[in-house]
């Protein structure tokens, strides 16, 4: 048994339950620099593990109601596929260049990093257009399946994407609401997961132990950050998480053999942060006075 290991399931299992991120956005890169992994068999064997963690969460989110069952179906038809084809790839072409493969995870992360800031920065204003129901016309199908297929391939290469990425899709193209991005995110996922994490098995890159010692934490933890998703704001939560997996994507580089000095693993998303915090105030300050009623002139 790995109590670090445990830890690191606990924590990311509490972020999935949240906020529908962390699986291999947060625990590719954490098996890669500090456990040591292999980045094939990080990868292969976060996949399995995500696969079950986002069943429990899926679960809980479907009886919660807050699954929109048609887009999931929808993107799962373009990402099943998709991520197959990336795992059948990640295995014929880059389980021999490791440099290569850190390096793709290393920009995948800079992507969600990106997009999640982007989300909690510029995306507030979407709110009022958001809902809770999905008209599943010809055209919301077809961006469904594009958008799974595209989004899956880059799930079976790296791992990473299947919860922020899905995520900003269901904001940007199909505008559904807080719980509802949440809820379909994960339960989606689920789906994909499974399709990824048997042909990662079929493929010989998972290991069972270190996928039990992930299970043992982030179990519970989904279970724990599900029942928490109410009670932490996300305006807190998101900017953060994408501070960190800056710095994740950072410390993949190093390891995939770029010449970075070793500051800017924690400077650049610090500075980032600072600049995030900065911008959001100034934004907030600004709407705060736009909406100041205008004062009401009686008449003498």
């Amino acid at each position: 048994m790995d109590p670090l290991v445990m830890v690191f399931g606990l924590g990311v299992g509490v972020l999935i339950g949240m906020t529908g991120i962390g699986g291999g956005s947060l625990m590719t890169p954490l098996l890669i620099l500090f456990a040591g992994v292999h980045p094939t068999v990080a990868i292969g064997t976060d996949l399995a593990y995500g696969a079950l963690t986002k069943t429990v969460g899926g679960w809980r989110h479907l009886r919660k109601g807050t699954v929109d069952l048609g887009v999931s179906k929808w993107l799962a038809f373009g990402s099943v596929p998709g991520s197959i084809l990336g795992v059948v790839l990640l295995d014929a072409v880059l389980k021999r260049r490791p440099d290569i493969l850190l390096t793709g995870v290393a920009v995948a992360l800079l992507v969600v990093a990106v997009s999640i800031l982007f989300r909690a920065l510029f995306l507030q204003a979407a709110i009022a257009r958001e809902r809770d129901t999905v008209v599943l016309t010809t055209t919301v199908k077809a961006s469904a399946v594009g958008l799974g297929a595209v989004l899956g391939l880059l799930l079976g290469l790296t791992s990473v994407g299947s919860g922020a990425l899905i995520g900003l899709a269901l904001i940007l193209v199909f505008r559904l609401t807080p719980h509802r991005v949440v809820g379909t995110d994960v339960f989606h996922a689920a789906i994909v997961l499974w399709a990824a994490g048997l042909a990662q098995g079929v493929a010989g890159n998972i290991d069972f132990v270190l996928m039990g010692n992930i299970l043992i934490g982030s179990l519970p933890g989904v279970l724990i950050g599900t029942a928490l998703i109410d009670r932490i704001p996300s305006v807190v939560l998101r900017p953060l998480l994408g501070c960190v997996l800056l710095g994740s994507a950072l410390g993949v580089l190093t390891k995939a053999g770029v010449d970075l000095p070793t500051w800017t693993i924690v400077g650049v998303p610090a500075l980032v942060g600072l600049a995030f915090t900065l911008v959001h105030r100034g934004r907030a300050r600004h709407r705060a006075m736009n909406e100041k009623p205008t004062p009401e002139v009686v008449p003498v």
